[in-house]
């Protein structure tokens, strides 16, 4: 809790751009330059059935139906739920930090590498660095996530390395998010990088967009000497298989199974 009772727009402003001297806003300023912000070219929600490839049909499907927990995340508030919006002035005003964070990439990147050497200028203990850099602990039920549809792995609100979708360093201490059409933004402490990526016309992938692991690649494995950012050959394809069969598997009911109810 803020003792101040501020705003996340303005706690953030604060708290964390003012320190570090980031152009990133949760909630875009009334005043600011309006010429300088980038359009984004989204697509139409139908097209995604087109994308199976790209895009997996367990999520396309959960998408489609209004009622599903997915359409329900990606559609709070509604507006959202149309990608071409967050070009609106009223949706970059909103104070929606999961969302709409209008800035400069390079201002992401900065945050990351901040926080990937230890995160002093913002005040991060090391107990919470260890925490930031230490391996998902397994959810109460399950991987499978409820939202995405697919497997994946999260710590502390942050995307954490797992084989579909390795980046950073062998040691999976990298933490980050990835967001709408491709962008991605994480921290690696272990070569204490901060990398951020952001595009004006949305992809369909949930992560690895061919334009943004093209990057990763260079600068992980080719630059820094790291491991692969491309999951092996042939992993891929198995991986979707496997999460497409568990998606058709059914889940038992709280009734059928003891312990506590939802993700750890």
């Amino acid at each position: 809790m803020d003792s101040g009772k501020r705003r996340i727009g303005r706690f953030f402003a604060d708290e964390v751009a003012a320190p570090l001297g980031l152009d990133f806003h949760f909630g875009l300023p009334h005043d600011a330059d309006r010429d300088r912000i980038a359009r984004i070219h989204g697509f139409r929600p139908w097209e995604m059935m087109l994308r199976l490839r790209a895009m997996p049909a367990s999520f396309v499907r959960a998408y489609a139906n209004p009622r599903s927990l997915t359409a329900r995340a990606f559609g709070n508030p509604r507006v959202l739920g149309t990608v071409e919006n967050f070009n609106r002035p009223d949706v970059q005003a909103a104070e929606i930090p999961a969302a709409n964070g209008v800035g400069q990439v390079r201002s992401i990147a900065k945050l990351y590498g901040e926080v990937a050497t230890g995160g002093t200028a913002l005040g991060l203990t090391a107990a919470t660095m260890e925490a930031l850099r230490g391996a998902a602990p397994p959810p109460t039920n399950g991987l499978f996530d409820e939202v995405l549809r697919v497997e994946t792995r999260f710590s502390l609100g942050y995307v954490k390395p797992f084989p579909a979708f390795r980046f950073g360093s062998a040691s999976n201490r990298a933490f980050g998010t990835m967001g709408l059409g491709g962008s991605f933004a994480f921290a690696d402490p272990d070569t204490g990088t901060g990398f951020a990526y952001a595009m004006n016309r949305t992809g369909f992938r949930l992560w690895d967009d061919p334009r943004e692991v093209a990057l990763r690649e260079a600068l992980f494995a080719r630059v820094l000497g790291e491991r692969p950012q491309r999951p092996r050959p042939g992993l891929r394809t198995f991986w979707l298989l496997t999460r497409e069969a568990c998606a058709r598997i059914p889940r038992p009911s709280s009734s059928d199974v003891g312990g506590e109810s939802g993700r750890g």
